[in-house]
């Protein structure tokens, strides 16, 4: 019996990195590999009629990887939709924008409005476990339309073993409701040939030898301390220029203006953009790659570099250990004398960093898109209450 399954594809439309990259590398692995009798349908909220999506030609080729897969665009934007559902209360459902269906997924945190069953991803909870470090709008929003979401659910699926046991400790779920369904990272992220990742130096203009940071530049990705603890690391050790990419997010006052009240301007540099295609290129050409978060709900860069063979330095909270093992160097993320000695290891003990390069892939290759894939695909089976093929 063929079975219509519904995608909310908005965040993949729209977000160039996080919950956008997610949403775009998950769904083409879902449609590449699931069985023949499911039919998918992909809606998102597409802007006001003239609009053009950043990543519609993504769009388009994700549908390309399976016949038969439609695309129902919503002809409103995103933030104008999520009020006329979540704060106006009109429950239009999203089968009368997408057609009848059998299951909703819901990649984003949220349900639409829907007679039929859904499932919902939750990435995170750092809204409720540090609201510090949240745009007030948005955690107001999430722990509004959250918990609602995630009643009428039929099941969840979490980005990590962290990641489930924070929604069932704070939002009140079955465990037995949740399944883990890792992200993975593409195969393109691996040791690359010198040749090769020369152009990316040349293109941003790249020091020779550096330290990568990246993410978006908000609190919860920990830059200020990350700077602290350069600078601490200053006084007994020379370190390399620090390059940390990523777009201005929220409450980014503070971090912009740290390096240059600690001294270590000179030696830190903010690049905005880094294009996707760029990245594996980019982690290749770093001597080693920092990531103190305070908090994750799986932290892809990270996986990403450590695929890369890059020596890197992570958080050793929430998700992160859970992902990166003993493949990385971790420390706690309030614990900045402690960063800044874990810093110095990191870019001059050849015998860690050896460690490092040669686990970091293979500990990478255990978090795949076909295994999230399959992940997902197995959930939805037993949603359907159909055996996976």
């Amino acid at each position: 019996m063929k079975r219509r399954i519904l995608i909310d594809y908005t965040a993949g439309a729209w977000q160039g990195a996080g919950i956008g990259r997610y949403t775009r590398e998950l769904v083409k692995a879902v449609l590449a590999q699931a069985p023949a009798q499911y039919q998918f349908a992909l809606f998102y909220a597409a802007g006001w009629p003239w609009q053009r999506v950043p990543y519609q030609a993504d769009i388009d080729a994700v549908c390309a990887t399976r016949a038969g897969t439609t695309v129902h665009p919503i002809p409103l934007p995103s933030r104008r939709l999520t009020q006329l559902w979540h704060r106006l209360g009109v429950r239009i459902p999203i089968e009368w924008w997408a057609g009848r269906a059998d299951l909703v997924h819901a990649p984003d945190f949220v349900l639409p409005p829907t007679r039929i069953p859904g499932i919902v991803t939750i990435h995170d909870v750092s809204y409720l476990v540090h609201p510090e470090c949240a745009v007030p709008g948005v955690a107001r929003y999430l722990r509004e339309a959250v918990p609602p979401s995630l009643a009428r659910a039929v099941a969840v699926a979490a980005d990590s073993a962290s990641t489930k046991a924070d929604v069932v400790r704070l939002l009140g779920v079955s465990a037995a409701a949740i399944d883990v369904v890792y992200a993975g990272v593409d195969a393109r992220f691996q040791p690359l040939p010198a040749d090769d990742i020369a152009p990316v130096r040349d293109r941003y203009g790249l020091p020779e030898r550096f330290v990568l940071s990246g993410g978006t530049l908000e609190p919860r990705k920990n830059y200020v301390r990350l700077f602290e603890a350069y600078a601490q690391a200053l006084t007994h050790h020379e370190l390399l220029p620090l390059v940390v990419f990523g777009r201005r997010g929220w409450m980014y006052e503070d971090i912009i203006a740290a390096p240059e009240r600690l001294g270590i301007a000179h030696l830190v540099r903010f690049v905005d953009f880094i294009d996707d295609k760029d990245l594996p290129a980019l982690y290749n050409l770093a001597w080693a790659f920092v990531y103190p978060s305070v908090y994750e709900g799986f932290g892809l860069p990270p996986l990403e570099a450590i695929a890369c063979g890059t020596p890197t330095l992570v958080s050793n909270v929430s998700s992160l250990p859970e992902v990166v093992g003993e493949a990385a160097l971790q420390v706690a993320p309030s614990d900045v004398a402690g960063l800044a000695a874990q810093l110095v290891v990191l870019v001059t003990d050849e015998s860690v960093r050896a460690r490092l390069r040669a686990l970091g892939p293979m500990q990478a290759s255990r978090f795949t898109w076909q295994v999230a894939a399959d992940q997902l695909l197995r959930q939805y089976a037993r949603l359907l209450h159909q055996e996976p093929a």
